[in-house]
């Protein structure tokens, strides 16, 4: 466990193998998500890295993380990179990986994640996507969770359970505000109204969370409805 937002989960007859759960961090439109990898450390590691798969359930959530469950990272050597980008022998680790994945491409600002794009950082044509961007983000984020909650990774089915019977609440709060007009787009406190379509599309998919999170018990939920805008 890491910080209270990653988890890892061993296998006693494959040692080679590990589960890793992630938590979505606050402020980024993973929040409060679910996002599970398998790595599995090929018989020359440490001397490359580990083989990394992302449980995608068909959504392109990220730009380095593909549907086939491809993640494309430096460290992994899946991506072009320079020094310490790279995997390094006797020097990266397991956990610089999965604090990497959960840091660098768990972000904030995902639309600048797409290889080429990092130029258009604080320009207005990166202005104009990035919002769009972390709006598909967070649903395709809603629509993981659903899929999670009707069928969670092998072993880890309380977990999942337990997860978002503590986080239901927070996770339709979030929903409920950016129904409201305004979700934080990275920018700190400047706030850019949400997208027509944006809100159409998150009303649909809310009862079906909420039914879920309801579903599971979990805590709170009964005090938040949905609204139509």
């Amino acid at each position: 466990m890491y910080a209270d937002t990653i988890y890892v989960q061993a296998f006693e007859d494959r040692m080679d193998l590990l589960r890793v759960a992630m938590v979505g961090a606050s402020g980024t439109p993973y929040q409060d998500g679910l996002f599970f990898f398998d790595l599995q450390m090929p018989p020359s590691y440490p001397d490359v890295p580990p083989q990394v798969y992302y449980h995608a359930f068909g959504f392109r959530l990220n730009p380095n993380l593909y549907t086939d469950g491809t993640v494309c990272l430096s460290l992994l050597n899946t991506f072009s990179g320079e020094g310490t980008e790279v995997w390094v022998p006797g020097t990266s680790s397991l956990l610089q990986v999965v604090v990497s994945i959960q840091a660098l491409v768990l972000n904030s600002q995902p639309f600048y994640n797409e290889a080429g794009y990092e130029h258009l950082i604080d320009r207005p044509e990166g202005h104009r996507h990035e919002l769009p961007y972390n709006e598909n983000a967070f649903l395709l984020t809603l629509r993981t969770m659903i899929h999670l909650l009707r069928r969670p990774p092998q072993g880890f089915d309380g977990f999942v359970m337990d997860h978002f019977r503590r986080r239901g609440r927070s996770v339709l709060e979030t929903c409920e505000a950016y129904l409201q007009g305004c979700v934080d787009a990275g920018h700190g406190s400047m706030e850019l109204p949400c997208s027509t379509g944006f809100r159409t599309a998150l009303a649909n998919v809310m009862p079906k969370l909420t039914t879920a999170f309801a579903q599971i018990g979990a805590l709170g939920c009964d005090h938040c409805t949905t609204t139509k805008h």
